[in-house]
């Protein structure tokens, strides 16, 4: 760990990723700043010496993430850890990976030491479908037959806490992955292991997936977003894993299993899905 790290700042500390950053460093002894929605007009970042910059695919995510580097820049922050996502490119047809392209590009182009993270399909996703599986025993997806090499959340954390710690990595993009592409079907056998009932999958037509997630409660263009996500997938846009989780942290990234083992709770019982550090 560098010793001129002090203070580290961490936007959407309650996300996700955000939270086990924050616990991570807390562990570590680290003075840990967690960051509100007013960071992009500077506020909290004055005496940060590192910056973990995370935001939801929300509309406002490019503006958001971009005025909080330009607040950085005047605060003298000397380290940015930016959360993107695999397949981050201006131009994309996926309108989140368009927004991290962007975002990457004005970090770049901002002169701050810099390290970008892209991981690939989070295991927590799954947990959206957690009360199917409670309620049917059922996984429903446009996924296919397609190798996804999916990535526990609780190691992109482990990772942002290295670079954020470590100037080593400046400069640096990892994309992230588990340690093997699985499909769904894999998904639901792991499934099926860790809560002791059996689990089935059933590929949802792209065409009829839309309009079941709006149904569901999800936005018209969420839900959009969603299934052009999983026509890349079964394009094969994340069939390829990397090693950067085990050279940063050295260990072994999490498989499905394990994640699925950890959360088994959630998808076995009426119990709320949460997750844990």
């Amino acid at each position: 760990m560098s010793s001129n790290t002090s203070t580290i700042g961490v936007t959407a500390a309650t996300g996700t990723i955000g939270s086990i950053v924050v616990h991570l460093l807390q562990a570590r002894g680290l003075d840990v700043r967690p960051l509100g929605r007013d960071a992009a007009s500077g506020v909290g970042l004055d005496g940060v010496d590192a910056l973990f910059l995370a935001c939801g695919n929300v509309p406002e995510q490019v503006a958001f993430e971009c005025a909080v580097i330009d607040a950085a820049q005047r605060s003298g922050v000397g380290r940015i850890v930016k959360l993107s996502a695999r397949g981050a490119e201006i131009g994309s047809a996926i309108a989140y990976w368009h927004w991290h392209g962007l975002i990457e590009q004005h970090l770049q182009a901002s002169g701050i030491p810099a390290t970008v993270l892209q991981p690939g399909f989070a295991m927590t996703n799954l947990l959206g479908a957690a009360e199917h599986v409670r309620q049917q025993g059922m996984l429903f997806a446009p996924a296919g037959t397609a190798p996804i090499a999916m990535v526990d959340p609780r190691d992109v954390a482990a990772v942002a806490a290295v670079a954020l710690t470590d100037g080593q990595h400046e400069g640096r993009t990892y994309v992230l992955t588990g340690p093997a592409a699985i499909n769904y079907d894999q998904v639901a056998a792991d499934l099926s292991t860790a809560t002791g009932r059996r689990v089935g999958y059933v590929d949802i037509p792209p065409e009829a997936a839309v309009p079941a997630l709006v149904e569901s409660g999800l936005p018209p263009f969420a839900a959009e977003q969603i299934v052009t996500i999983f026509g890349a997938l079964r394009g094969g846009a994340q069939s390829v894993t990397t090693d950067n989780v085990e050279v940063l942290t050295r260990s072994r990234p999490r498989s499905f299993a394990t994640f699925a083992h950890d959360y088994a709770a959630a998808f076995a019982s009426d119990a709320p899905a949460r997750l844990t550090a």
